[in-house]
């Protein structure tokens, strides 16, 4: 008997916004915010806990400690800079996790640090320097086709092509801008489609209609927005009506 697809739901969680008791039950992997540009102690450890009581796989989302902004400025950080960032934020979450008697088994940026990964060889390499060095087969999610996997495989890790449910993207395979108009997608039934095409054919639209080859490992719902609930669900409906499998990528990597 022949196997469908399967995918991975990522949410960035853990950030004082949005519903993250509500979207726990509708996704696989839980991105949770380290105490930089969001979350402290207690928020991680109340995020691990509701990951767990769900069966979601834990990952951790470090970013550029600018709470003001959260973590959506990018900032000037020589590569060592970049290196502790990380490593601080992993380790913090992961402390945690092992009191709750949990693993972090992903690394995923956030925000402006994720954006500089993929496409800045020297951030992408002070990032893969810094979950290669934590050890304990961590998975590095990065946006796919860009620098920051190709980074991460340099170093031996295992890496996932993460692609965005709501987002719109360019000829090039990236993400196109927040600043313009058209860089989301305000239809979840559009992005429902954008998903179902991105999983099977392995292709998106871009903007200009080029038609953009795509690998595909991940797929994150942002978690802030104000109809997140409804979108996840959404989605998860549409996947289950695909025959597309739910599942964490630890379980079919």
């Amino acid at each position: 008997m022949t196997t469908g697809p399967a995918i991975d739901l990522n949410c960035d969680l853990g950030e004082g916004v949005g519903d993250d008791a509500a979207l726990m039950p509708l996704i696989t992997s839980a991105s949770i915010a380290c105490g930089a540009h969001a979350g402290d102690e207690a928020t991680m450890r109340a995020t691990v806990r509701l990951a767990l009581r769900h069966g979601v796989a834990i990952g951790a989302h470090p970013g550029f400690a600018d709470r003001e902004f959260f973590g959506r400025r990018e900032l000037n950080l020589p590569p060592g800079g970049i290196v502790a960032l990380v490593r601080d934020q992993v380790e913090a979450l992961r402390a945690i996790a092992r009191e709750e008697g949990a693993a972090v088994t992903y690394v995923k940026p956030h925000g402006a640090l994720y954006n500089l990964a993929a496409r800045d060889a020297t951030v992408a390499a002070a990032i893969g320097e810094a979950v290669a060095g934590l050890g304990g087969g961590l998975c590095l999610y990065g946006l796919a086709g860009s620098t920051s996997l190709a980074a991460g495989r340099a170093r031996g890790l295992k890496v996932a092509a993460e692609v965005f449910a709501d987002r719109t993207y360019q000829a090039d395979g990236s993400l196109t801008p927040r600043s313009r108009v058209d860089a989301l997608l305000k239809s979840a039934t559009v992005a429902a489609d954008q998903v179902v095409r991105m999983i099977r054919a392995r292709r998106v639209s871009a903007t200009d209609g080029t038609d953009v080859m795509i690998a595909v490992d991940t797929v994150c719902l942002h978690g802030d927005g104000a109809d997140a609930v409804a979108f996840a669900s959404g989605l998860r409906a549409t996947l289950d009506r695909e025959a597309i499998a739910v599942r964490a990528l630890i379980g079919f990597r």
